[in-house]
């Protein structure tokens, strides 16, 4: 959400910067509107004082006997409190529009963001480890033998439809080893608290972390209402909303392990082969609420989170930061992290890490009190996938892969598999 009055003090920076993310001017259609809104609660204000004023007048001319007067003077109380009572109703239903507008226009990028109007200008900032020179043609992840039988995508689709998958044996223990890992390295050594939060959530989360009115497509809801999280971004972040936090309570730093739903609204024929791109899926998710002078080295601070997690995992990776153009909606800065797939000889998004400035905490109004004193302060929020299991799991099995089918697995995961270390061609653990 933005403030209103930001967009009052300087319209032409506020289009500028949505220009640079290839939307529409809209501070003149906002404006407009706000002037209407305001001009109605004026008139509504001048009103009610003179309803008042009429209704002392009332009292003075029933003490003195002038019951014309009297008679007059109750009839214009009555015409006041009625014209108060439809002006307050027009201001009600013009602010209700404005913040509507206002919820539908996408978060302002960070100066730093590049300019760009798609993924192909997303800009590289650093590359970790060399992919492995295979002496054999590198499979995609459905195509291993010791895999292709334990990830069933026929059975979910009988049971779901596309874009489902059914892990079973060593490859389901596999991905709930990584979602142990990633959980446990965010408590013990990244100082996250871990959250065990809802998967099913109220319209006022979704809202408030930015995922409707607009896109409201590509998540699902209950037929009473609830919403299956598309990330549990939502439950996290919208844990602080309403509150005043004092500032010595900041940062809060939170991960969640949960499936996640999406639509994938709009992307049709995209991704269809393997479960890179799935319906159901599993995300260990980090959150973190800050103060606002503290939010860009927060975002760092998380980036490496994630980072570290492939550098324990030995998944070689680039990261990247998203130009304007191909910034979610809520973001006004977002890095990418890229793990490298053999199967597919590129590089393919496991994480986003976004900060939304104060986009979020004033839609679900979360602020802080700060310490030396003063009004209290919208805070910062911060989200980032710390990984995408299901494509953690990928990224492990194919960057893992022999020339027998088999997979070498990280020794980090070990612990989480009873000390095994290997996926056989015959899709066993050793």
């Amino acid at each position: 959400m933005h403030d209103i009055k930001a967009i009052r003090e300087n319209p032409a920076a506020f289009d500028a910067a949505l220009t640079r993310r290839g939307d529409e001017p809209v501070s003149a259609s906002v404006l407009k509107l706000d002037e209407a809104r305001r001009t109605r609660i004026a008139a509504s204000e001048t009103a009610q004082a003179d309803q008042k004023k009429a209704a002392k007048e009332v009292g003075a001319a029933k003490a003195r006997g002038d019951e014309v007067e009297f008679e007059r003077l109750r009839a214009l109380v009555g015409e006041k409190k009625a014209e108060v009572a439809a002006m307050q109703v027009e201001a009600k239903a013009l602010d209700a529009e404005l913040t509507d507008m206002l919820a539908r226009i996408a978060n302002l990028p960070a100066s730093d963001v590049p300019d760009g109007a798609d993924e192909d200008d997303n800009v590289e900032v650093s590359r970790w480890g060399t992919p492995r020179e295979l002496n054999f043609e590198a499979r995609e992840h459905f195509d291993l033998s010791g895999v292709s039988a334990a990830m069933d995508f026929a059975t979910a689709a009988k049971i779901s439809g596309a874009r489902f998958v059914m892990l079973k044996g060593a490859v389901a223990r596999i991905h709930r080893a990584l979602a142990q890992f990633m959980v446990d390295t965010h408590v013990d050594e990244n100082g996250l608290t871990e959250v065990n939060s809802p998967v099913l959530v109220k319209d006022e989360a979704m809202y408030g972390t930015d995922k409707l009115p607009k896109f409201g497509e590509d998540s699902y809801q209950t037929t009473n209402g609830w919403w299956l999280v598309p990330t549990s971004e939502v439950p996290l972040t919208f844990s602080v909303s309403g509150e005043t936090l004092n500032e010595d309570a900041l940062p809060i730093r939170m991960t969640s392990h949960t499936l996640c739903f999406r639509s994938e609204a709009g992307s049709a024929g995209k991704d269809t082969s393997g479960m890179l791109r799935q319906h159901q899926f599993e995300k260990v998710e980090m959150v973190s609420v800050t103060h606002p002078d503290k939010s860009d080295d927060e975002q760092k601070r998380m980036l490496r989170c994630a980072e570290g997690l492939l550098e324990k995992l030995g998944i070689p990776y680039r990261t990247v930061i998203l130009c304007t153009g191909d910034m979610g909606f809520g973001a006004r800065r977002t890095f990418d992290i890229e793990a490298w797939l053999p199967g597919q000889n590129t590089y393919r998004e496991i994480s986003s890490v976004s900060t939304t400035g104060a986009f979020q905490a004033r839609r679900m109004n979360a602020r802080f009190k700060p310490s030396e004193g003063g009004r209290p302060e919208f805070v910062h929020t911060l989200n980032g996938s710390g990984l995408a299991v299901g494509r953690c799991l990928i990224a492990v099995l194919e960057n893992g892969q022999q020339a027998d089918g088999s997979v070498s697995l990280p020794d980090v995961l070990a612990p989480y598999l009873g000390g095994k270390t290997t996926l056989t061609a015959e899709g066993l653990l050793t």
